[in-house]
């Protein structure tokens, strides 16, 4: 879904207030401050899906994949090494790719066997479902890297979505938001404005203002979930042009 993010409805004038994110407490915390610890596990959640995806696409079965892992996010909790997240500029995305690729060339899976029940701490899988664990033969027409990236854009957008469902929810308008996410691309069957203004009890014109709300707020959280993948506020622009450019692909 790409809700109000295409290129030419990007409103620049939408800003975030870019204060610490999720990823600048990690890269500011060379120690093991409780913020960090948060930060990067929470981090390692998000990203989860992407990384087992890139594993599955190398040819791994689906346990062997939830292995390996599981075990490169324990030595990215463990290691910190962050000397590459500098090299790349400081995204995730970018980070954790390259050091999945070093990874598994020169991890055994005899010496991921090995480490199980090692005493490494696993990372908590409480925020995935079912759904995320896809059958790796219906996208085999994409290369690894590329799987990788679109698990990241789709993964990201869930986020995004989830975090709106809950405002709306919250604030009493469950219903409003349930018809609007439909109007966003990608939905198949969507109802008419005019279908919503009906059932809604509200004039056309209220319905596309409430639109309008809706995606202009997806796009300031959609801005809001990249800042916490980047070291700096300049790089989300750069970021947000490249998740559309692999949701497009």
């Amino acid at each position: 879904m790409e809700a109000g993010v295409e290129a030419g409805n990007a409103h620049p004038s939408v800003g975030v207030a870019f204060t610490t994110t999720n990823w600048s407490i990690v890269l500011e915390a060379q120690g093991r401050s409780p913020a960090a610890e948060q930060a990067l596990n929470k981090l390692c959640r998000i990203y989860w899906h992407p990384v087992h995806s890139f594993v599955r696409r190398h040819g791994s079965s689906s346990e062997e994949a939830e292995d390996l892992t599981q075990s490169f996010f324990a030595l990215i909790l463990e290691r910190r090494d962050l000397d590459v997240v500098r090299r790349e500029k400081g995204r995730l995305r970018s980070y954790l790719l390259t050091s999945l690729k070093h990874f598994l060339a020169s991890e055994h899976r005899r010496a991921i066997a090995a480490k199980r029940g090692s005493g490494r701490r696993p990372i908590p899988l409480e925020e995935l479902n079912a759904k995320e664990f896809i059958d790796i033969q219906s996208i085999e027409h994409l290369s690894a890297d590329r799987i990788y990236e679109r698990r990241w854009a789709l993964r990201l957008m869930e986020q995004v979505l989830g975090r709106l469902k809950n405002e709306y929810y919250s604030a009493g308008n469950a219903e409003l938001f349930d018809l609007l996410k439909q109007l966003l691309p990608d939905e198949p069957g969507a109802p008419s404005r005019a279908e919503i203004a009906s059932q809604l009890g509200m004039t056309d014109n209220a319905v596309r203002q409430a639109l309008h709300r809706f995606r202009r707020r997806y796009q300031i959280l959609l801005r809001e979930e990249i800042g916490n993948t980047v070291a700096i506020a300049s790089d989300i622009e750069d970021e947000l042009r490249y998740l559309i450019s692999v949701l497009r692909s």
